[in-house]
């Protein structure tokens, strides 16, 4: 579902419900548009950002919108029940495509739960979002011009299989992220909902197929001293808090992540035991360095990714600034 089938979907599931009708007007900025809800007697404005799913992840940036934008509401297809008791919390409204609804605006109070989501069909998965799309976005993402690179070279550039370029764009155009430009040019558009999208695909899809173990120090004292660890340029990779302490000289590494073609040799270097809840992280790199000009540290973009997934705030407000230093201008 793209943006506009997630509203109007929510809004019908609403109006089958309840009888209330909607307006929606989308702005083509932060926030997504401003909704009217019309009641018997009274009318509700709000301001809307639409999620395909709402993830915990993302609350941070909406509870920083909120403070911009009030009265705020999010609008998904679903959202679980402990996110929704956190936009409650913060006052912020919530609308899913099953017809459950939260919002206060002054006076007027709406709380409408229990209504189950509707099944969906079966459908084919945009090919944007699986394991290999994932891998070809990412550098899409870093990459504005390559989006009209011959799709033999985008192959080249990606490691992914000549075969798949294909789908993947096409996957993007019928997400919505692609804007025709003339005859031969195109363009990324959305590109902060293909952000979020992608980072929720790469959480969920890429990632965990990437994890090559977690381990601990023999020695304590690495973990502090993480910088003189010894790395191989070009094939290890910080990633995570690592790289956020690097870009932003703010977070002190609690995890270290690392991006790596080697780990055997490094479970010996760094004297590593496999401990399931251990503080070093390796997983298997998947881009190719050409995109990266820093090639101790990750991109930005994936850096912000590793710390926006997690759960602690003291790495999502790390990924805001490195967000607000490295990124806003391009995805804003």
């Amino acid at each position: 579902m793209n943006e506009n089938e997630i509203i109007h979907g929510a809004l019908e599931r609403l109006a089958e419900q309840t009888g209330m009708q909607g307006r929606w007007n989308p702005t083509g900025s932060e926030p997504d548009g401003e909704l009217d809800l019309y009641m018997p007697g009274k009318d509700l404005h709000l301001f809307v950002e639409v999620k395909k799913e709402l993830r915990q992840y993302m609350l941070p940036n909406i509870f920083e919108m909120a403070k911009k934008y009030q009265p705020l509401m999010i609008v998904a297809t679903n959202i679980f029940p402990t996110l929704k008791e956190m936009l409650r919390e913060k006052k912020i409204g919530y609308l899913d495509t099953a017809g459950n609804i939260y919002a206060q605006t002054g006076t007027n109070f709406i709380w409408i739960d229990g209504n189950k989501p509707i099944k969906e069909k079966n459908t084919v998965k945009n090919r944007a979002f699986t394991k290999t799309g994932l891998k070809t976005v990412f550098y899409l993402l870093l990459n504005k011009d390559a989006i009209n690179m011959p799709h033999r070279k985008l192959a080249e550039a990606t490691g992914v299989a000549l075969g798949n370029i294909k789908n993947v764009i096409e996957g993007l155009k019928e997400a919505g992220f692609i804007l025709k430009v003339n005859d031969t040019t195109i363009k990324l558009q959305e590109k902060k909902a293909l952000l979020d999208r992608w980072i929720t695909g790469y959480r969920e899809t890429l990632k965990p197929t990437l994890l090559l173990g977690r381990y601990r120090f023999w020695d304590r004292d690495k973990l502090k001293n993480w910088q003189t660890l010894p790395i191989q340029i070009g094939e290890d990779t910080w990633g995570g808090e690592p790289a956020a302490e690097y870009f932003t000289n703010y977070l002190m590494p609690t995890t270290l992540t690392l991006y790596t073609e080697r780990k055997a040799a490094l479970l010996t270097k760094w004297t590593l035991i496999p401990d399931e809840k251990g503080d070093v992280h390796f997983y298997k790199k998947f881009w190719k360095d050409e995109i990266n000009n820093l090639k101790e540290y990750a991109p930005p973009l994936l850096v912000y990714a590793d710390l926006m997934m997690t759960d602690d705030p003291r790495c999502q407000e790390t990924a805001r600034m490195i967000y607000n230093k490295f990124l806003i201008d391009e995805f804003k």
